[in-house]
């Protein structure tokens, strides 16, 4: 955990663990769609800045406003280079499955992330096939806005590419929440990054249903807080919080949490236990607002293939803070 000068609130392991952000790099990849005045130019609301930071579930509502966006900047579905996979809302996968229709690139959980770097493209002046070239004006400038939110040189962002096919950035945990906590508080190096912040954080708030779709963790989590807490997870079992001034209690600073499970949580049971608990230590969230994810709150039973009660998962650490 970061305050938005960088300095370590707390921590469990090694804050200067470099790792890839993966889709938790989203608010901070829109970040410069917003800024650069895109977002202004092409008629992109709040729910469209939602999909942009958006690892959504493919339902017709994340459909119709990725397609909204693409119209808006003058742009067609075979433009994104996202490339396709199954929709992450299962009652949609298992309608295209039924129906024998292969999934469609507007149904990629990133293609919001995708319009919104084409809206950034055309704004530029870009050529629309050169969006994602790391080297091209669309990312240099991301890359740009990306490390200064992290308080580094752009030149020790680690870089690679990520699932759909778009550059991703790896860097300290510690930087990371930085990032984060950036989002949370008026900073920037101008008023544009103050105002492109604000904008992202409460796109996140109000939307989170766009966010992720339903049941996903960040969406819950957010509606549970009422949009208090930013929250947005990637691939790899990394999982990010952004909370405002005072959330921590009268004076706090606005702060930014960040973590990775080491062994990527492809079963997708650490994530929400790590992440709740950690805002349950720190007091960041109260027994309201834990309710209503209780089945997502450790301690959980473990059955086996024959549901017997076998275990139990539970949380082992506890955040300590410098000094």
């Amino acid at each position: 955990m970061a305050d938005p000068a960088g300095a370590l609130l707390a921590s469990w392991g090694d804050p200067e663990t470099v790792t890839f952000l993966r889709s938790s790099a989203k608010p901070l990849q829109a970040l410069a769609c917003v800024e650069s005045g895109a977002a202004d130019r092409f008629g992109l609301a709040a729910p469209h800045i939602a999909l942009m930071c958006a690892s959504h579930s493919g339902t017709e509502d994340h459909v119709r406003g990725v397609a909204e966006m693409l119209a808006a900047v003058g742009a067609e579905e075979s433009d994104l280079q996202c490339g396709t996979h199954a929709p992450l809302d299962p009652a949609t996968a298992r309608r295209l499955e039924n129906s024998g229709v292969q999934p469609r690139p507007l149904q990629h959980n990133c293609s919001g992330k995708h319009a919104g770097m084409l809206a950034l493209g055309e704004h530029l002046g870009a050529a629309r096939g050169d969006y994602l070239n790391p080297d091209g004006a669309v990312q240099r400038l991301i890359l740009d806005v990306f490390a200064e939110m992290c308080g580094i040189d752009s030149a020790q962002v680690g870089l690679g590419v990520d699932g759909c096919s778009a550059p991703n950035f790896a860097v300290p945990l510690r930087a990371a929440a930085t990032a984060y906590a950036r989002i949370m508080a008026p900073w920037g190096p101008s008023g544009e990054r103050a105002s492109a912040c604000a904008r992202i954080r409460a796109a996140m708030s109000a939307h989170p249903e766009l966010v992720g779709g339903p049941g996903r963790f960040d969406t819950r989590l957010t509606e549970a807080c009422r949009g208090r807490i930013v929250s947005k997870g990637g691939a790899e079992g990394f999982q990010a919080f952004g909370l405002p001034a005072g959330a921590l209690g009268p004076g706090s600073p606005a702060c930014g949490i960040v973590f990775k499970i080491a062994d990527g949580d492809r079963a997708g049971r650490a994530v929400s236990a790590v992440g709740l608990a950690a805002l349950s230590q720190l007091g960041a969230m109260g027994l309201a607002e834990l309710e209503p994810l209780a089945d997502l709150m450790p301690p959980r039973p473990v059955e086996n293939n024959r549901g017997l009660l076998v275990g139990e998962m539970r949380v082992c650490f506890q955040l300590a803070r410098p000094g």
